[in-house]
């Protein structure tokens, strides 16, 4: 009897281990398999200009430092550019010479000048006269036989020859007296146009020596410093707007559910140790690079990676960029 005690007694301490392991071995399977709740984490994003010059140059100042804040107009940087300088010089120089002679076609030849022609066109005229007398009288000589007609031939071409002089000598005159034609009055015109439109685009070139701020908001970068050359396009600083902030997650598509453009989502800021609520108001796949691609060939399927963004509902105080926000529930 005694012995029979001792193999029950033996059993149930066997049953009792026996059950003590199954339930450590339920317990570790319950923690070892239990699902790891997805954590959908993000960033603060802020919308962010860059300030940039036309054209080249070396940094003459810098008015803005990393962290001020600037207003829109406000001046941020001076460029010194001797190149676009000179241009303008040249500009200026060029329009100078176009005007004058513009008043030249417009006012007229001096009028010394056409005294002068004048004078020329009397002085072909007695040529002629005196011409056709000798010529004349040779005629008369010849018809007499006393000349040759060779010699009646040689004063009749000096004859000719005067008439010819004293042409040339009026239609001289004539042109001073007249003055510019209309055609060369136009082309003046078109000239001095010209020149002022170089003038114009070279002043554009200077007035981009002097960079403004664009919009109002806090200098994040400067790249530069005073004294260094920068090329045509070399970005200078950033600005920020900070009243332009949202928040950026990168969800995978079977994760979705319910974030949908205008719900509102429950997130909390670990650096301010806040919560916040946010509305979704960007939803977009991004490029194929974020897709995850399946590896099995049932059961599976390449699943997508949308951006979500979603901005505040309240203004959040101290949020800055690059703030991580964890998103905690989505509010229908």
């Amino acid at each position: 009897m005694k012995q029979k005690n001792e193999s029950s007694r033996n059993l149930q301490v066997a049953l009792i281990g026996l059950a003590t392991v199954v339930v450590i071995v339920f317990i570790i399977g319950w923690y070892v398999y239990e699902p790891v709740p997805v954590t959908i984490q993000g960033s603060a994003e802020v919308n962010e200009v860059r300030v940039s010059g036309k054209v080249p140059g070396r940094i003459l100042h810098l008015y803005a430092e990393e962290g001020q804040q600037v207003n829109v107009g406000d001046t941020l940087v001076l460029i010194d550019s001797p190149e676009v300088r000179a241009k303008l010089a040249q500009a200026n120089a060029a329009k100078a010479a176009a005007m004058a002679q513009q008043q030249k076609a417009h006012k007229g030849v001096r009028s010394e000048t056409i005294e002068g022609a004048y004078e020329m066109w009397q002085k072909a005229e007695i040529g002629v006269d005196i011409a056709k007398k000798s010529y004349d009288r040779v005629e008369r000589l010849f018809e007499k036989g006393v000349i040759t007609a060779q010699n009646r031939d040689e004063v009749e071409a000096q004859y000719n020859a005067a008439v010819a002089t004293a042409a040339a000598a009026k239609s001289q005159y004539s042109m001073a007296k007249n003055g510019a034609e209309e055609e060369d009055k136009l082309s003046t015109i078109a000239l001095v146009d010209k020149a002022k439109g170089a003038i114009a685009e070279v002043e554009a070139f200077l007035a981009e020596t002097v960079l403004i701020s664009p919009i109002s908001g806090e200098v994040s970068e400067v790249f530069p410093a005073s004294g260094e050359l920068v090329a045509t396009g070399s970005p200078i600083m950033n600005i920020v707007d900070m009243n332009d902030i949202w928040f950026s997650f990168n969800v995978r598509e079977d994760l979705l559910g319910e974030m949908k453009m205008g719900n509102l989502i429950a997130v909390t800021i670990p650096a301010l140790d806040e919560k916040a609520t946010l509305e979704i108001t960007y939803v977009k796949a991004l490029a194929s690079y974020a897709t995850w691609k399946a590896t099995k060939a049932t059961g599976q399927f390449d699943v997508k990676t949308f951006e979500v963004r979603a901005t505040p509902t309240a203004s959040i105080k101290d949020l800055r960029p690059g703030m991580s926000a964890i998103m905690e529930r989505v509010i229908k």
